[in-house]
């Protein structure tokens, strides 16, 4: 998920493994401390970090209160791709299966949603079966059915009208792009992708052409999510998403605010996963990051949407003047530059090497936050945590090593063989809404100058992500020779994280993600050889040679293997950190401890 996709991206995710640094506590032990029987007290520093907080204080009912320094690029369930907007959308969107609401690594256990149970797999891992449960119904009453859910990821075919979403569905059901999408189908019904059975109402059956390892995790993606057809209005959708969970849409104004209330017909009996705390959810956006802080801090926003982390000026003061709301996770994200070879003279590799060697990367680290706030020296470009990840451990370049406040030297033998001696002009990419990016595109501005290379920063609407760098020809036309960004697993796997990034399949000319425009044939062939792997330790020495290749070629510049300074209000109850949130907070169940505040 792009980062939020960052923010996310995608990418704003539902599911990097995270280390356990602490035992998992059960609900019932809370979280707090001392001040774990006060109902106006903050739990403490780090109580909700792969554990639950304060618990036993849930309250139903009031608002639960959000803030954020960006809106989704969509909350269409087939186009979201920040991972804030996967995590959000479980308030008002179900899936056959999603991700455990438990903290730390249980969270990114997949258990049944909509579905009685887990895939029941034969076919030598080619066919999976779902029986849908009784009683799940839409926000007007009516049953959601098979039809419904097939219907939802047939979306996922509509690329040209809803483009933006991952479609990881796609490309394993109908890899030769056969099926054209419900909008072009000529069947009556509209049903007529081939790949899905619906013999009856609450039978699903999926046919996959190859076994994919994954499949499972690909189905608790929010893009799995059922939409019922006479209520899909395209491209409109994302203003006003048909609910099938227990919250929906009362309204929404783009970048201003979104405000969920109680869908009275969702039955909790139905619903093994959503506690519905709150009776309603209100989400404030705003356009200064330090804005946002300093209403979190006044206590008048219960916790930030975008789960990026506090801005330098409000997590200063957090850290000084209220620990005890703060939490210290590590997440799946990986913060990164990137070259686009489209891009002169990024085209070459030894000009790539020259900005990963001439780049400051303590002072990159200190840009995003330092070591606390910010996280590791990024090495490599795949998370720790996700099988096949090394850490700091596979260091090619010694980023973190006698490299790490970068090689002069080094650099300027790159930039000589790459016929480039005395440097060169390009421009940086950066997110407008996002300070900590904009600190690392300073960052390494001034260091890449020492070497020769002159860079103009120009900073864009975050928002508008996927239109400008996911436009390769906006990319070129504008000359973004570095785009800073990140990326968190869309599930706990080389192939939930990399494939969208390094894969050429991946490519396109909207919403694209593989911005350096990878096309490396040795790469496609270890995925190709992935999604057919069961062995697990099979696996995770492919996802080690694909991060390999990715390094050796030179694409990326890692910044830090991330850490993030996140505020919970005095009144939050319920809340934690998952590895299903790629270690941010899980919203689905957060409560309040007094619903009148």
């Amino acid at each position: 998920m792009t980062t939020q996709r960052t923010s996310g991206r995608r990418k704003q995710a539902f599911a990097a493994a995270v280390a356990v640094a602490a035992l998992l506590t059960t609900a019932a032990c809370g979280g707090g401390g001392d001040d774990e029987g006060s109902s106006t007290s903050a739990a403490g520093f780090d109580a909700a970090n792969e554990k639950v907080a304060q618990a036993s204080l849930a309250k139903k009912g009031g608002t639960l209160k959000f803030g954020g320094a960006q809106d989704a690029d969509f909350w269409d369930t087939t186009r979201g791709y920040y991972g804030f907007m996967w995590n959000f959308a479980r308030y008002y969107s179900r899936t056959l299966v999603t991700n455990n609401a438990a903290p730390g690594e249980a969270g990114a256990e997949t258990t049944p949603d909509l579905a009685t149970g887990l895939a029941k797999v034969t076919d030598d891992g080619k066919t999976y079966t779902y029986t849908l449960r009784d009683g799940i119904t839409w926000e007007d009453g009516k049953p959601i059915t098979s039809k419904d859910v097939k219907y939802g990821i047939e979306r996922v075919w509509a690329q040209d009208v809803l483009a933006g979403g991952p479609t990881y569905l796609k490309d394993v059901l109908d890899p030769k792009g056969e099926y054209k999408g419900p909008y072009k189908d000529t069947s009556a019904d509209k049903l007529g992708l081939k790949a899905i059975d619906t013999p009856d109402d609450k039978t699903i059956v999926f046919h996959l052409p190859e076994a994919n390892s994954d499949f499972e995790d690909m189905l608790s993606l929010v893009s799995a999510s059922p939409v019922r057809q006479d209520k899909d209005t395209k491209a409109k959708y994302t203003l006003h998403p048909f609910s099938s969970g227990p919250y929906k849409f009362q309204s929404y104004t783009p970048g201003k605010d979104l405000t969920l209330v109680r869908n009275t017909e969702w039955k909790q009996a139905s619903d093994p996963v959503r506690k519905a705390y709150p009776d309603k959810i209100t989400v404030q956006f705003f356009s200064d990051a330090n804005q946002l802080d300093q209403r979190l801090i006044n206590g008048d926003i219960d916790l930030d949407i975008n789960q990026t982390g506090m801005s330098p000026q409000g997590r200063t003061t957090a850290l000084k003047e209220h620990k005890a709301n703060l939490d210290n996770p590590t997440t799946g994200y990986v913060r990164y530059a990137v070259f686009p070879q489209s891009v002169a003279p990024f085209d070459n590799i030894e000009c790539r090497k020259a900005v990963i060697y001439g780049a400051d990367h303590v002072s990159l680290q200190t840009a995003r936050g330092g070591p606390i706030a910010g996280g590791d020296i990024g090495t490599n470009m795949l998370p720790p945590f996700l099988p096949g990840g090394e850490g700091q451990k596979y260091d090619p370049y010694e980023i973190s090593g006698k490299n790490k406040s970068g090689s002069e030297a080094l650099a300027k033998e790159a930039l000589k063989a790459c016929g480039e001696p005395d440097g060169f002009k390009t421009t940086i990419a950066v997110r407008n809404n996002k300070p900590a990016e904009v600190a690392t595109a300073q960052s390494l501005q001034a260091s890449l100058k020492k070497i020769g290379i002159t860079t103009e920063i120009d900073q864009y609407d975050g928002s508008q992500t996927s239109g400008i760098i996911g436009s390769p020809e906006n990319v070129k036309k504008k000359g973004y020779g570095i785009i800073i960004m990140g990326w968190g697993a869309d599930f706990p796997s080389v192939q939930g994280f990399g494939l969208p990034l390094w894969d050429s399949k991946y490519i396109s000319d909207t919403a694209n993600n593989n911005y350096a425009l990878i096309k490396d044939k040795t790469i496609d062939g270890l995925f190709d050889s992935y999604v057919t792997t069961l062995d697990d330790a099979d696996k995770a020495k492919i996802a080690t040679d694909i991060n390999h290749k990715v390094m050796e070629g030179a694409y990326y510049l890692p910044f830090t293997f991330e850490k993030t300074i996140n505020w919970r209000s005095d009144n939050l109850a319920n809340v934690y950190t998952s590895a299903g949130t790629n270690g941010t907070y899980d919203f689905v169940n957060i409560a309040l401890k007094d619903p009148k505040k």
